[in-house]
This record gives C-alpha cells, structure tokens and sequence, in this order.
C-alpha cells in the first residue's frame, strides 16, 4: 500500500464513520482489509482501494468501515458505570420522575449489546422499584451486523463469562446448545437501531441518560466537541451522559460538568450548577438499588 493509497484510506474512514487513523496503523488496515480484498476477488489492497476510489459499490464501503471499527464489548464492562447506575442514576430517575414513571435510556455504540443487556438485567434486578414504569433501552451502532447479532441475545460460552456473574447467567439466559440466549423478556426491553454518530441523531428523541463509552477515542477533537453537543441536546437538565475511563468533556464542551466522585459520569452544566446535586446525594442514601421490571 502506497503512501497516497494510505492517506486515501485515512480520509474515506475519517469522513464515514469518525476514526482517525494515525501513520503508525498502516499494519491494522493490512490486517482487517487483505481478508475483504479477497473475499470480493480483489487481488490485491490497492485493488480493493481502487474500488473504493471509484465508488459506487455500497456494499463494500461499508464491508470496509465496518471492519476497521472495533466493535468488543462484553457484559457489565468496567463495572463502574453500572455502579453508577444503580447508586446513582436510578435513584434519581425514580425521584426526578416519579410522577410520569417513564425513562429513556440510550446506548449508542452499543457493539453486540452486552451493554444494554446489562442495563437491562439491572433494571429487572431493580424490578420493586420499577415495577409500574415504562423505560425504553435504544441500542445503536454504525454497523447493521453487530446489531443483528445484538438483536438475536445469542452468546459463546467466552462471551458470557467475560463480566457476567454466573447466577445473572443461569437467572436471564437459556442454554441453547454451546450458546446462551438472553431470555424473551429482556430482549423484548431493548430496541436496536442503526446509526452514525457522525450524522444528526434529533430524530430518535430526547433521553434521561446516555451511555456513550469508548467511541470518542476513536474521533478527532472537534469531532468530540459536535457530539458532545448534539448529546446535550438530547439530554434534560437533569439527565446524565456516561463516557468512558479514558474519556472527558473537559477541553471539549461547556454543556457538561463532571458528577463530583464519579468517574465518567457527567451531567448537563445546568444541573451541575443547581440543587441536582444534592439531591442526588439524598437520592442516592434513600434508595439502595435493588432489581427493575419496566412494566
């Protein structure tokens, strides 16, 4: 591969999907595109981005996006923002909407949905303090396939044991064969939608808490800042986005402030600079989470 097919390459993905590949990942393009070159009966990289050069051939465009995308993901990842969830954002929810009992959460890069699921099984864990809400779960991602497989809750025997405790395991999962399957009633809980975070995302709705882990690494600084604030704008005052550990907003936006103790967690700059947080703090010591249903 050339040095111009190279730059070529840097910018098709930069303008698809985002990631910015730096001069030292010439190996990772080699690596994840020879195997699609030869599969589409391209004989070469440099036949392959040709192709792509003349455009018009979706299906390999997206072939190649998807397959330069990292797309790992494994259940109650990092554990922390969980926690958060459970001590944190949930109790709030339950107080700031009591009255409407309705909840929205998005998951956006949502990879083969261990991450939903994961809210998901929290909620039913929560399900005495639910029981009677209706709580929406949005699972998107740029790439259609995660999403099918995200859409099936089918998972390896590896894949369940990655960050799922086995009584969460024999309690929402079926064994079928060598795979497991999240039950009927959790994947009923979760709605599965493909998009790009680089195109405008008002149309699917506001949400009272946005998960947004391990994407904006990938993008450049004033890619970060655009949707960090097209989030805001899908967030109430008192909503709260998670990013994750090795992600900020500091440097980046003014939309939000950092929850003070929580790491990664971040709400909107006008509740930060109101009564939120104490009231999350009371919110916090007078429900400890248990288990949730959403209906």
């Amino acid at each position: 591969m050339t040095p111009l097919e190279f730059d070529f390459l840097k910018t098709f993905l930069k303008t698809r999907s985002g990631l910015v590949l730096s001069n030292d990942k010439q190996y990772l393009v080699e690596s994840r595109l020879l195997p699609i070159a030869r599969s589409s009966k391209l004989e070469t990289l440099s036949a392959l981005i040709q192709s792509l050069q003349k455009g018009g051939n979706r299906a390999l465009e997206t072939e190649v996006v998807e397959a330069m995308t990292t797309n790992e993901s494994f259940f109650f990842r990092d554990k922390t923002p969980f926690e958060h969830f459970k001590e944190t954002m949930l109790p709030a929810m339950l107080q700031n909407r009591a009255t409407r009992k309705q909840m929205k959460i998005w998951c956006a890069a949502a990879s083969t949905g261990q991450e939903p699921y994961s809210l998901a099984i929290c909620l039913k864990e929560a399900a005495a303090k639910v029981g009677g809400w209706r709580i929406r779960i949005l699972g998107t991602d740029l790439s259609q396939e995660v999403l099918e497989k995200a859409k099936t809750g089918l998972y390896s025997q590896f894949e369940v044991q990655r960050g799922l405790p086995i009584q969460l395991l024999l309690k929402y999962f079926d064994q079928k064969g060598d795979m497991w399957q999240i039950n009927a009633g959790l994947r009923a809980m979760i709605e599965w939608k493909k998009l790009n975070l680089l195109e405008q995302f008002s149309h699917i709705g506001e949400f009272d808490i946005v998960f947004c882990r391990n994407v904006l690494i990938y993008f450049d600084q004033p890619t970060k800042t655009e949707i960090l604030d097209r989030i805001a704008k899908a967030l109430p005052d008192d909503g709260f986005l998670v990013l994750g550990a090795a992600e900020t907003v500091v440097g980046l936006t003014d939309a939000f402030k950092p929850v003070p103790g929580k790491r990664g967690l971040f709400q909107k700059k006008q509740a930060a600079q109101t009564a939120t947080r104490p009231a999350l703090a009371g919110a916090t010591s007078r429900l400890a989470v248990g288990a949730t249903t959403l209906r």
